[in-house]
């Protein structure tokens, strides 16, 4: 069998839950339309979407939201994937219809595969929309593909997943986190194991610190209903954020596969030390509570930064900072190692008032991923002047030609062909959860600071002597 045959998968019927809502115009159906064009998605296969409210017309509503958002022009694919498309109104106390014409269609196709049933419905309604799906049959023969938050506390995410587990299998759980199906975070993966420079010194003997930093320049872009029922923390934090450390700091895995990948990153997320409220900084940008849907006292944060340990031999005493907000300067998303400086500084003109970065490994997680290795390095000229330079690999300009999947098009992909490798786990959920309880019942307060600035004063301090490498270490 060829590999182009081993990324097909076989014939199918997909189910949108919130098919005409913002995530499945911006990233799902999108997603699926270029693997139709690229030929990854099954030979035969429907697309049917869901929710309470029918759109006066569905094919129209996918292909304004293919002209918008999608990665290029519509072409000759479109009609094709448009005969592919229906929808059907549900709801959580009644999804029999829906029920009716999944099978209709599987055998109209002759399906051979999986259903794919995507839930991308607001938390509060996640628990009736799975209950639903098992009562009305959906859940049979079923790979169902859960978005995040995964419940708001330990309580509430083991009520869901107990939930989850008395309609389907855990193998047949997707909980989806779109960080881990970027490109540059696998790359991350790619040049620790596969190069012998990385590995030997990814320890606490050469690594200071890491930063895991995600500064996004948009403001909460009218989903005040969801941030004032999750805020950052919940939002970004106990998911992105510690998905990304769970990749950094992950112990060598004896194979890269599913089951590998997941027992190290659970190993990891176990080792975390329950976090600390007094090294937690939540912050709430000025004019947030102006936003349409907002309480004019609101205290929930749309900023958090935080210190964080791992309680092993390999990562003992390191400090994983984390930081993310709204409303910032930049929309960044970037991994920085810092490593440990040269134990005696032999060169003469080192102002000590006046410290410098150290060499650091630094990862942009964006859709032009570079690498860059900052070293100091001889200035150009007569003297032993030292400056600051990078070594930067492109990957785009490494790999011309290629065109990777997006993190979306990717999961999609792995769910079909029932590769769990870039998903998490009931065990790794809960655990998150469980180290995050600490700033959940104690939460700092919540501290102004300015739209298109770095987060309050105290966050910018919270690294202490290392600093944050976003804005100054760029």
């Amino acid at each position: 069998m060829t590999a182009d045959e081993l990324a097909k998968p076989s014939s199918r019927v997909l189910v949108l839950f919130g098919a005409t809502g913002d995530l499945a115009a911006r990233k799902l159906l999108p997603g699926l339309f270029h693997l139709f064009r690229v030929g990854l998605m099954p030979d035969e296969f429907r697309i049917i979407g869901s929710g309470r409210h029918a759109p006066d017309d569905f094919v129209d509503h996918v292909e304004q939201a293919l002209r918008t958002h999608g990665r290029a022009e519509l072409d000759g694919h479109w009609q094709e994937f448009s005969q592919r498309l229906s929808f059907v109104a549900s709801s959580a106390e009644d999804g029999n219809e829906l029920a009716d014409a999944v099978r209709s269609a599987e055998s109209e196709i002759a399906a051979e595969g999986e259903r794919l049933v995507y839930l991308s419905v607001p938390p509060g309604a996640m628990a009736d929309m799975v209950r639903m799906i098992g009562d009305a049959g959906i859940a049979e023969n079923c790979s169902l593909v859960v978005e995040k938050p995964f419940g708001h506390d330990l309580a509430s995410a083991k009520e869901l997943n107990e939930i989850l587990h008395g309609v389907l299998a855990e193998e047949s759980i997707y909980r989806i986190d779109h960080f881990l199906g970027k490109e540059p975070v696998q790359n991350i993966l790619a040049l620790r194991f596969a190069n012998g420079i990385f590995e030997p010194i990814w320890n606490r003997d050469h690594i200071a610190y890491v930063q895991i930093d995600v500064p996004e320049s948009i403001d909460i872009e009218g989903r005040a209903s969801f941030y004032e029922e999750t805020g950052a923390f919940r939002d970004m934090v106990v998911t992105h954020l510690m998905q990304i450390l769970g990749v950094v700091a992950l112990e060598p895995p004896t194979r890269i596969d599913a089951e590998s990948l997941q027992l190290e990153r659970t190993k990891v997320f176990e080792a975390i030390r329950s976090l600390e409220p007094s090294r937690t900084v939540f912050g709430q940008y000025a004019g947030y509570r102006d936003e349409e849907g907002v309480s004019s006292r609101s205290e929930v944060e749309t900023f958090a930064a935080l210190e964080v340990f791992i309680d092993s031999w390999r990562w003992s005493g390191v400090p994983f900072y984390l930081r993310t907000g709204k409303a910032m300067a930049e929309g960044r998303r970037t991994v920085t190692i810092g490593f440990t400086e040269a134990p005696l500084r032999i060169f003469t003109g080192h102002d000590p008032e006046q410290p410098t970065r150290p060499s650091e490994l630094v990862f942009e997680l964006s859709d032009d991923p570079k690498v860059r290795i900052e070293v100091q390095a001889k200035v150009p000229g007569p003297g032993l002047e030292l400056g600051r330079a990078a070594l930067t690999l492109d990957i785009d300009e490494a790999f011309e030609g290629l065109d990777g999947l997006e993190a979306y098009e990717r999961l999609l992909h792995d769910v079909m062909l029932r590769d769990r490798l870039l998903f998490t786990t009931a065990e790794q959920i809960e655990r998150l959860w469980e180290v995050s309880d600490p700033v959940l019942e104690n939460p700092p307060a919540v501290e102004p600071y300015d739209r298109g600035s770095w987060g309050p004063q105290s966050a910018i301090e919270l690294p202490e002597s290392h600093g944050w490498r976003l804005p100054d270490g760029y």
